[in-house]
């Protein structure tokens, strides 16, 4: 049963309008007008949209190019998101519309547009705002970066990353080259804020779908550095390797201390019947030489409508094989209700991977 959950009603609503409005409520700013506006529409419109449509109406209420638009930013904006803090302080959404107002009505201004854009990001992350200055405005874009790269905030800091991945989710795509960022990446990996290293590490990940060698030897290098800490730097190596892992890249397994070729033999046996609305039960053992260290993962290759099938990879164990070799216990809940994916009954398949390499493997069929 869905949850009844709304994402887009939680982030844009009335409340986070009428705050909006009270922020810029100041030299004839129109607040009531500003709030009508944007509530005449605003219920109607999924999350994406309703972050251009509010920054539609603050262009109409505020008239003007950015240099006209930038004082009027820069004096609503409240005291910047809390510097104490490391990690996980995204800030409010409703200012991710004013990353669009910047991005609409400044893109021919790249020096006025990129300062408005260092105080907002310091309140709302500009990760998307920013894409359409770094196509326009390159060299310009990355120059300011190299100075980002070392501000005091970590929210602008962690924007060099984030603002330059390659696949960024919901943001438009970028002309720069796999490598073009690399420099700040390499600035940036020795930060102390968890909030930077994740990014550059998904940012690694993103270049990982296109370029594993560039990756892993990018990797490579920053060990030889040392300019992270050990513990910090093993983190970023395994969530940026965490594609590869899934698909079995040997390179990464070793880089990550799992050897493809270990002499291990592996066992998997399925308990009982495989139901929608169940769930499927198996039990993986593994023997061989002592204190192996392992990293498992199951695939289970789902029927599709049409005849076609598709696998879905599932983290199960990271462990060392003792002298009494390993068993894994897993209960995958098939669920029936599930708006993403509708599973269909029929021939399916189990298989155990460990290391990056598809080690044994088992038929079941899924009933309705």
């Amino acid at each position: 049963m869905a949850s009844g959950f709304s994402m887009k009603d939680q982030l844009f609503n009335a409340e986070k309008v009428r705050y909006l409005a009270g922020l810029f409520d100041r030299d004839g700013f129109d607040a009531d007008g500003f709030q009508a506006r944007v509530m005449s529409r605003l219920l109607e419109l999924e999350l994406k949209e309703r972050m251009t449509w509010i920054a539609a109406c603050l262009a109409e209420a505020v008239p003007g190019d950015l240099q006209v638009v930038a004082p009027v930013i820069l004096r609503s904006l409240p005291p910047p998101l809390n510097p104490e803090l490391s990690d996980d302080d995204f800030g409010d959404f409703i200012f991710a519309p004013l990353g669009e107002w910047v991005a609409d009505v400044g893109i021919e201004h790249p020096d006025l547009a990129l300062d408005v854009l260092e105080e907002l990001t310091q309140r709302f992350s500009m990760e998307w705002a920013i894409r359409p200055f770094l196509n326009r405005w390159p060299e310009e874009v990355l120059g300011r970066m190299v100075a980002w790269s070392g501000h005091d905030s970590y929210h602008v800091r962690r924007l060099v990353s984030e603002g330059t991945r390659p696949r960024l989710p919901w943001g438009m795509s970028v002309g720069l080259g796999l490598v073009d960022p690399l420099p700040l990446l390499d600035k940036l990996h020795g930060d102390g804020t968890r909030y930077v290293t994740r990014s550059v590490a998904n940012h690694l990940n993103d270049i990982a779908k296109k370029d594993p060698d560039l990756v892993l030897s990018r990797l490579g290098q920053w060990q030889v550095q040392k300019a992270q800490d050990d513990n910090e730097l093993h983190w970023m190596t395994a969530h940026a390797l965490r594609g590869l892992v899934k698909a079995g890249h040997p390179g990464a397994m070793s880089m990550l201390g799992y050897d493809p070729d270990a002499e291990i033999s592996v066992t998997v046996d399925i308990d009982g019947e495989a139901r929608i609305g169940g769930a499927l039960e198996f039990e993986v053992g593994i023997a061989g030489a002592r204190d192996v260290p392992v990293l498992v993962d199951y695939i289970v290759h789902f029927q599709r409508p049409g005849g076609k099938t598709s696998a879905k990879v599932h983290k199960l164990k990271q462990a060392v094989v003792t002298g009494g070799g390993l068993t894994l216990r897993k209960r995958h809940k098939l669920k029936g209700d599930a708006t993403t994916f509708k599973l269909v009954p029929g021939a399916h398949l189990l298989q155990v991977q460990v290391n990056g390499v598809v080690r044994v493997e088992k038929s079941f069929e899924l009933l309705p």
